[in-house]
């Protein structure tokens, strides 16, 4: 596991990499599960995420890059396509 960019943010980082890896490795690729059951864990990690980045100043300018060039799902898998050629 890797730290977050936010050293206060890894250990909710890692509790939701640890819980990932296991319902991935023991539920989803068993056909047991497809739900995510880790959700929890990455709420509390990216609500640390967010508040590391508005303190550093960065999620403002995030905000109007995501609003000035909003990527639609069709953008993003033609954008997949063309990186497979």
């Amino acid at each position: 596991m890797s730290v977050s960019f936010a050293p206060e943010c890894t250990p909710a980082k890692n509790a939701y990499d640890d819980c990932f890896n296991k319902w991935y490795t023991e539920k989803f690729l068993k056909g047991k599960s497809i739900e995510n059951e880790c959700t929890e864990f990455w709420d509390t990690y990216i609500t640390c995420i967010n508040a590391n980045l508005a303190k550093q100043g960065i999620k403002p300018m995030l905000d109007k890059a995501r609003e000035d060039q909003p990527f639609s799902h069709e953008e993003i898998q033609d954008s997949l396509k063309e990186s497979d050629k």
